[in-house]
Parts: structure tokens; C-alpha cells; sequence
């Protein structure tokens, strides 16, 4: 029913203004077009940013695919410049190649890992210092660290014999330090290593033996190398456990074995450290009296070098002196000069037998006679004589 107060079912009031159909829905789509032109452009801005980002991850997952397939980074060529290079106890393959990389001579570990696979010599790089460049091939690098003969080394050969001014002496000759400096470590034997027993003295613990001594050893290093050495040999040998076993100290064993190192030669070591035993074991024998008479301990207190023979001004030139093994009984008060590893092993274990003489007959061969008479000595002293008078000047 229509509302009594206004004209029957009107389409539209009247008050409101007339506006054509056709007018009105034709401003409505061109209001709709100017909402619309933003949106499309949003697609395809949206579009454009989901197209590159798939672009960029297909670029980045393609670089990623080449870089698992290509090869490391690698220098091309010999290098440039100078590296010191040290390769210590321990370091493994992966070590070694991060020390190269961290150093510049190599461009990346990986590169370095390959060669070293390649080269069958580098499963024995051995310590030390190799001379290498900065930004080498990796190749080139681990050729030189499997090479043993590009180690940069002071070699130095400490023979058998020498005592410790001797040996300061040879080091000087053969490093850039001088003896002075050498002796200055000597006088501060708590850095060295030397064991209680030696009582601060390193005569005898100076290790002889061929050291290759890096481009940074100090004197102190060049010095401790020895005595470490020295207690490879002596833990070797089993010097603690044979002192105890043959009633000495290991200091009185390593006496010994410099005895025997300046007196004896090869195969005659042990016999000879069988007469030193048997002189001071029996010193009532009636015949020696506990006088070793080794010429060589007397040597040393006369500061001269070991010859054959010694006269009686010599002899009692240093009466007093407690290396005078013709003057004093028993051993004297440590040892005479470096011994070596068979010296070592005659104290520790001695040969049997009765002798309490030996006599080099033969300089040059070594010849030595043992007895335990004293009248056969003298016939072997004979011999002695007449070898020096008639076939060598060395006596």
C-alpha cells in the first residue's frame, strides 16, 4: 500500500534531482577505468619483482652449481717475494694448507688440498723451515715442502769426542752467533734441560751428533737441541736403570762412558769400560790400587788435546788436579768430553772379563791388547814403543 502523504508509487522522489540513466552508469565505468589503471599497474609491478626474484635466485643457484664444479681458486706461476715458511710436529696436511693460505703464499685451501693429493712426496713433508713466495701455484708450494733437501737449515756436525769448549767453538764457526753468547747460555743451565745430576756442569751432556738448526734457533735452542738429544740416547741406553742396577750414580755412568769414548773403539768400548769397572771395584788389587792411569782424563786437566802418550813432567804438572787419574783413585768428578751413543751403551753394560790393562798397540788401526797381567802389559807397552818409533809420528 503507498504512503498516504505523497503521489502514488513514484519511480524517484522528486526532490532529488533527475539524473539519466544512461549518464549515470556511463560516469560509473569511467570512475571504475580510473580505479582500475593503478591496479594493473600493481599486477605488474608484482609481477615484474616475482620475475626478477626468480631470475636472481636461478643466476645465484646456477653460480652456486658452477662454483661446487669449478676449480678452486688457485695463483698461476712461481710467486713473488719471499716466505718463511715453518712446518712443525704435528701439523697435518689441512694445517698446512690453512698456514699457506693464511700466510698469502697460496690463494685457497682447497687448491692446496688438491695438489698435495696429487703429489705422492707430500705424505713425508717433514719439520722445519722451507724457503717459499707469495701466491704461488699451489702445486708449486707443496713441491717445495715435499722436497726434504729445501729445508733452510744451519747443519752442524758435533763429532764424537769433543769436549764443551770445542763444541762452543764449532757452533761458532758454523752459526752467525759467537762463542760469547753461546757461553752465556751455558752459565744459565736451568734453561737447558740438563738433568740434577749433572750438577749445573754440561761437560758430557753435549750431545754429539748432526743438527739442522732453523733460521730463527737462538743459542739457547742450539744448546737444549743437544741436551735433549743426549736424553734420547740416555733413555736409549737405560742409563738410570743401569746406575742403579750397577751401584753408581748416572752421573758416574756418563763419567765413565766419556772415559771410555776418548780411550776405546768400537767393538774394545765394552772392555774397556770392563777394565775402568774392575780398577775401581778393586783398589786393594795390589797392582793398580784404584789408579785408572787413563791419559786422556789427564789430558783434560792439562787442557790439551788427547795424544798417545804423556811423560812424567806432565803427569805431575797437575798432581792436584782430581782428573789426574794417575795421581787420584777413583773416578774423576764427571766427564772428559761428549760421548756418543756406543760409549754410552759400553758404561751401561760393560763386557766380562778380568782386565785391568789395555794397550793400543796400533794407532792407526786401533789394534788394543787386554790383559790382567801386569808383566803382559809391559810387553804390549813394548810393542807400543816400537810401533811409535818405526811406523807413526802420532805418539
Amino acid at each position: 500500500m503507498s504512503d498516504p502523504s505523497h503521489p502514488s508509487d513514484p519511480l524517484v522522489d522528486e526532490r532529488d534531482p533527475v539524473v539519466p540513466v544512461t549518464s549515470y552508469q556511463g560516469g560509473a565505468r569511467r570512475r571504475r577505468k580510473r580505479r582500475n589503471l593503478p591496479g594493473c599497474l600493481a599486477v605488474l609491478v608484482a609481477l615484474a619483482i616475482v620475475a626478477g626474484g626468480l631470475y636472481f635466485g636461478i643466476t645465484r643457484g646456477i653460480s652456486w652449481v658452477e662454483d661446487q664444479f669449478a676449480d678452486p681458486e688457485d695463483y698461476a706461476g712461481p710467486g713473488r717475494g719471499n716466505v718463511s715458511f715453518e712446518v712443525v710436529s704435528g701439523d697435518s696436511s689441512a694445517q698446512i694448507c690453512r698456514n699457506l693460505k693464511d700466510e698469502g703464499v697460496v690463494a685457497s685451501v682447497q687448491a692446496c688440498l688438491d695438489a698435495a693429493g696429487a703429489n705422492p712426496d707430500s705424505a713425508g713433508i717433514q719439520v722445519g723451515f722451507y724457503p717459499l713466495k707469495k701466491e704461488m701455484a699451489a702445486s708449486a708450494a707443496i713441491d717445495v715442502l715435499a722436497d726434504p733437501s729445501n729445508i733452510v737449515t744451519n747443519a752442524v756436525t758435533i763429532p764424537e769426542g769433543l769436549n764443551t769448549d770445542q763444541v762452543v767453538e764449532l757452533l761458532a764457526e758454523n752459526t752467525d752467533f759467537a762463542a760469547a753468547a753461546f757461553q752465556r747460555v751455558l752459565d744459565q743451565p736451568e734453561k737447558i734441560g740438563l738433568p740434577e745430576y749433572a750438577g749445573g756442569n754440561p761437560e758430557g751432556y753435549l750431545f754429539p751428533s748432526t743438527y739442522s738448526f732453523g733460521p730463527n734457533a737462538e743459542p739457547v735452542d742450539m744448546i737444549s737441541a743437544m741436551v735433549d738429544r743426549w736424553r734420547q740416547a740416555a733413555d736409549e741406553a737405560g742409563l738410570e736403570e743401569a746406575a742403579d742396577r750397577l751401584g753408581y750414580t748416572p752421573h758416574e755412568l756418563m763419567t765413565i762412558a766419556s772415559l771410555v769414548e776418548a780411550e776405546g773403539r768400537g767393538d774394545d768400548m765394552p772392555k774397556v769400560a770392563r777394565v775402568i769397572y774392575n780398577r775401581v771395584e778393586n783398589p786393594g788389587n795390589g797392582i793398580t790400587n784404584g789408579l785408572l792411569q787413563i791419559d786422556a782424563a789427564v789430558n783434560y786437566a792439562l787442557d790439551k788435546s788427547p795424544i798417545a802418550r804423556l811423560t812424567m813432567d806432565e803427569i805431575e804438572s797437575v798432581a792436584d788436579s782430581p782428573y789426574n787419574t794417575y795421581k787420584q783413585p777413583g773416578l774423576p768428578p764427571g766427564p772428559i768430553e761428549a760421548p756418543g751413543d756406543a760409549a754410552i751403551a759400553a758404561a751401561t753394560t760393560p763386557a766380562d772379563g778380568p782386565w785391568l790393562f789395555y794397550v793400543t798397540v796400533n794407532l792407526e788401526t786401533g789394534e788394543t791388547k787386554f790383559t790382567e797381567s801386569y808383566d803382559e802389559f809391559l810387553s804390549f807397552s813394548r810393542e807400543l814403543d816400537e810401533y811409535c818409533a818405526t811406523q807413526s809420528d802420532r805418539c
